[in-house]
């Protein structure tokens, strides 16, 4: 599959397979994550895997009660260690850049899960507190993202997308 085809078929995947995940294909996954680009090459990117069910569930209650995370067989929780981006950017490294590295390392998990016939979800709600209390992250780690990964048990259509003379402006908006 090209990329242009991976981008067009992801979907956010919310009902599993009791399947499990081998590690060597989870290990592949956080490769991917970890090519992903980040400013100043700074990859201000922790990754948690999840696997044991009474963890799923903590971060699945954390992200205000969507259990269908904890139904997946992995879940990744992607941290930002916004200290790596300040530490060559300042504030603008801690407050946009890290999270910016984050979404891109989270993007590329997706489409490498497509191409290896695989379901994600990005999801955002929850709390960042909580979350990062359940997977002991340490102070000046911020939690950005939880993605539950498994075989997908659903096939979801397309939702619609805005037209590119909706949202393209050439040279000004």
């Amino acid at each position: 599959m090209n990329i242009l085809e991976a981008i067009k078929r992801r979907r956010s995947i919310r009902r599993f397979l009791g399947e499990e995940i081998p590690r060597e294909t989870v290990m592949q996954l956080l490769d991917a994550m970890r090519w992903a680009p980040s400013a100043g090459n700074r990859q201000p990117w922790e990754f948690v895997v999840i696997s044991d069910e009474a963890t799923k569930r903590r971060v699945a209650e954390a992200a205000y009660g969507q259990m269908f995370i904890a139904e997946a067989p992995i879940v990744i929780v992607v941290c930002a260690d916004p200290g790596r981006s300040a530490a060559r950017y300042g504030e603008r490294g801690a407050n946009l850049y890290c999270l910016q590295d984050t979404a891109a390392a989270v993007e590329n998990l997706h489409l490498a899960a497509v191409e290896m016939g695989l379901g994600t979800c990005w999801v955002g709600a929850f709390d960042e507190g909580r979350v990062a209390e359940v997977i002991g992250a340490p102070k000046g780690i911020r939690p950005v993202a939880i993605v539950p990964v498994g075989r997908p048990a659903e096939s979801p259509p397309p939702r619609p997308r805005r037209s590119l003379e909706e949202v393209v402006h050439w040279e000004r908006f």
